[in-house]
């Protein structure tokens, strides 16, 4: 069937084109949504009017969401599911929990159908696009891990920085820590005596000693002599 499109519409045409659409698709879809009607002869006659107003209102919308399509192009959404060993997913991410996860990063309410993707049902990473316009269809990456991964994952702890009230506290427990240690080393260390010098009288007593200790030896030398002589006298 030939429908006359009322509006844009993705991956078909802007409004005012004449496009051959299959039964099902334009009588419960397209027309049921406002977005086409059967082209009839009568139908044709305003294809003008219909493109001139949906120019319109396709510039004042693409201005009014061009600032939303920056921030959702290259944006990141994560998810965890259970997989099977194959990284097949047990389930899904639906269109659905994408459209929600971005309404809960930008606070902009999405609608489901403007995600344009299949369910995901694999890990990995995936590229998907948002329908906001005709002419902005911004593209997120979907990266969907196992849970099994994020539940034996190791937690990274970060070391713990001191406060600047418990850093000088140690630098202070370090000052007085150095000079005890100095001390125990002092205490350690074995005690250098120095030499006793002896006193003037001292000296003088130790020199008369010697003279005296000379004296007798040389009056014990005299003896000696006497006696040989009188001994050779007494030989005679």
């Amino acid at each position: 069937m030939k429908v006359l499109l009322l509006k844009d519409v993705f991956k078909l045409g802007r409004a005012g084109d004449v496009k051959r659409v299959a039964d099902g698709y334009g009588r419960n879809y397209l027309m049921p949504q406002g977005l086409a009607v059967l082209a009839t002869p009568g139908a044709l006659k305003q294809v003008g009017r219909i493109k001139s107003q949906a120019t319109i209102q396709r510039d004042a919308l693409n201005e009014e969401l061009g600032v939303f399509a920056e921030q959702l192009n290259g944006m990141v959404l994560s998810f965890t599911a259970k997989a099977s060993e194959t990284g097949k997913l047990y389930g899904s991410i639906s269109t659905q929990m994408i459209a929600d996860s971005i309404t809960e990063k930008t606070g902009v309410d999405l609608n489901r159908r403007q995600v344009f993707s299949q369910p995901l049902r694999s890990l990995g990473e995936h590229n998907v696009q948002i329908r906001l316009t005709i002419d902005l269809i911004p593209e997120v990456t979907v990266i969907v891990n196992s849970e099994e991964e994020e539940q034996e994952a190791p937690e990274m702890q970060e070391p713990v920085k001191p406060s600047s009230d418990e850093g000088e506290e140690l630098q202070d427990e370090e000052q007085v820590a150095s000079p005890s240690e100095k001390d125990d080393q002092e205490q350690e260390a074995p005690e250098m005596q120095q030499p006793v010098e002896q006193s003037s009288d001292e000296g003088e007593e130790l020199q008369d000693e010697e003279l005296v200790a000379s004296s007798s030896e040389g009056d014990d030398q005299e003896l000696g002599s006497e006696s040989g002589i009188v001994e050779e006298i007494e030989v005679e």
